[in-house]
């Protein structure tokens, strides 16, 4: 399995300082309108909070994650749900073990996957002919504040920084494009500009979600603390407000499609 080494999660973190992903996914499931006894594909599962919603909505559903400690975590929810690698859906033998899916969602989680002809390429393979597609992921823009902050604290400490982040946050075109290239058709997309409150704070953010980042970035787990509350000093007349609560500048990338008949 092929998977960005950069996303590395610890689900107790996720469950305590990511609950507002799937809280805000909300918008992104109503584009699934998920239906009861479809057969769904939640790539990207996560802890399964989000995909506890499609099961609740009488759909019968399919999590897959990269991750084996978000498919605990999924599982310990009663989700169906299996560690997989999203850029290979189209292995053999996938039919037989699942059959083709109705619809497929993704929430916040494709940006991680750095091989997005496959994932498409996938997608296209595992939905039956009419099939849907629904989601969100990070689009161009997405926490640019944040990316660039922890950057530059990591250069100034030292620390061996790749010259490219390890997501792909696309634009509309670029999106529609590679999925239409895939075959999708009826493709509609939007950058969505999004304010994110921080409940927990930055420094927890950091060391939640860019945990996998600063493995790349050779950074000791003994150092991640300080590091993380490096950046939040250095990114607080940006993303701090006057009562003290903290923002991060998130860009969304919302979308639906189908596999044509």
């Amino acid at each position: 399995m092929t998977v960005n080494v950069s996303s590395r999660w610890s689900a107790s973190d996720y469950g305590s300082n990511a609950a507002f992903v799937p809280a805000l996914g909300q918008a992104a499931l109503s584009l699934l309108d998920p239906q009861p006894c479809e057969l769904i594909l939640d790539v990207g599962c996560g802890d399964g909070v989000l995909t506890q919603q499609i099961v609740d909505a009488g759909a019968r559903v399919i999590g897959l994650d990269a991750s084996p400690e978000m498919v605990e975590a999924a599982r310990a929810r009663g989700i169906d749900a299996f560690v997989a690698d999203a850029q290979a859906l189209d292995l053999a033998g996938q039919a037989l073990r699942f059959g083709q899916f109705d619809a497929a969602f993704s929430n916040a989680a494709l940006h991680w996957m750095l091989d997005p002809k496959a994932v498409a390429g996938g997608l296209y393979c595992v939905l039956k002919p009419g099939g849907r597609f629904a989601g969100e992921m990070g689009g161009t823009g997405n926490i640019e504040t944040l990316r660039t902050g922890i950057r530059a604290e990591l250069t100034e400490r030292g620390y061996p920084v790749p010259p490219e982040d390890p997501q792909w946050y696309p634009g509309v075109e670029e999106f529609s494009r590679l999925y239409a290239g895939a075959g999708f058709s009826d493709i509609q997309a939007q950058l969505i500009p999004r304010v994110t409150p921080l409940a927990t704070g930055l420094a927890a953010w950091v060391l939640t979600f860019r945990s996998g980042w600063m493995d790349v970035a050779e950074v000791p787990e003994s150092a991640r603390p300080e590091v993380a509350l490096a950046v939040e000093r250095r990114l607080a007349p940006m993303l701090q407000r006057p009562d003290g609560s903290w923002f991060a500048d998130y860009v969304r990338l919302r979308f639906t499609m189908r596999k044509p008949l």
